[in-house]
């Protein structure tokens, strides 16, 4: 004779909190990762111009910076040029020539 143990299937399967359903797990729909692709892309792109226009402003400010100092040297410039003029006026006052020569005065003028 044969010594079975007998178990119910349904002992088995049964059992308290547990479904005798298995489900499959599902993944994304090709539409839902076109969307997510799509979004990632979006989001790389919208970095890249971002970036873009950081590189962009900068070079606005350096150019600003540039008009700024290329203003400033010609104002220097021009004052190097005045105190030249000034100092020259000043030196041919107290100079030995400029003192021994004569004043000159109008003496009428020509007439046709």
């Amino acid at each position: 004779m044969y010594n079975q143990t007998y178990v119910t299937r349904r002992s088995a399967s049964f059992t308290r909190g547990r479904n005798t359903v298995r489900h499959s797990r599902k993944g994304l729909g090709s539409i839902s990762q076109i969307i997510i692709v799509s979004l990632i892309t979006l989001v790389f792109g919208l970095i890249y111009v971002a970036e873009g226009t950081k590189a962009t402003s900068f070079d606005y400010e350096i150019s600003a910076v540039e008009s700024e100092i290329a203003e400033l040297t010609a104002r220097r410039d021009d004052l190097a040029v005045e105190k030249a003029r000034l100092t020259s006026v000043a030196t041919a006052k107290t100079s030995v020539v400029a003192a021994n020569m004569e004043n000159t005065s109008i003496t009428g003028y020509a007439t046709d």
